[in-house]
């Protein structure tokens, strides 16, 4: 079980994450982002709010809620049209993995774009992880993939942020914790702006 938790966090799943920021290249655009310090803070906040409402839709999902309710439930914590595409663009890829990785499992139950939190709580259920595990996934790659495109974005010594994700994993694991509860529905317009602003960007790095 530990190996399928490891590789579901793993950046090289090839699901598409690495064209997106999680709203840290327009952080990095407006100057929000700027440095280690403020990476951090932008990091913190991701983890406590975006990043426990998608992991809890993944542990609902994993502890068997139904496709359909979890797809309503992730729209309506889901508020910013761009930060549902980008959800399920990520999805698409994701949905596509798991039935290249496991043929043999049903996955008709899912649209061709299922959102990101959904399709991962049903890959976690099927690789047989605990609803807290498949949360703690989804939390870590929502931390590390914005860390990883504002290291780029920022030319940052790849060591402090290497570091950076250390020091915060203790919050991950806590985001877990809370996220294995049942679902929440915290709020922060601060990702629905960036992720809406980002979008009217001319030739963004990421997609969003």
């Amino acid at each position: 079980m530990l190996t399928n938790l490891l590789a579901l966090a793993d950046s090289r799943l090839p699901i598409g994450g690495h064209v997106h920021s999680g709203g840290a290249e327009e952080a990095v655009t407006t100057g929000l982002v700027r440095d280690i310090s403020t990476l951090e803070a932008f990091l913190v906040r991701r983890i406590r709010t975006s990043g426990v409402v998608t992991a809890s839709i993944a542990a609902a999902v994993c502890d068997g809620m139904s496709i359909a309710q979890a797809e309503i439930e992730t729209d309506a914590r889901t508020p910013a049209p761009a930060a549902r595409d980008a959800s399920r663009i990520q999805g698409r890829g994701f949905l596509r993995l798991a039935k290249t990785v496991w043929p043999q499992h049903d996955w008709s139950g899912f649209s061709s774009r299922p959102h990101l939190p959904v399709i991962a709580g049903a890959v976690g259920r099927t690789c047989g992880l605990s609803a807290r595990d498949t949360a703690l996934a989804v939390v870590y790659t929502a931390m590390t993939g914005a860390a990883t495109a504002a290291q780029r974005l920022l030319a940052l010594d790849p060591g402090h942020v290497a570091r950076l994700t250390f020091e915060l994993a203790p919050l991950c694991d806590e985001a877990a914790d809370r996220a294995a509860t049942g679902l929440h529905s915290l709020s922060d317009p601060l990702f629905d702006l960036l992720a809406q602003r980002h979008v009217l960007r001319d030739m963004p790095l990421f997609v969003s």
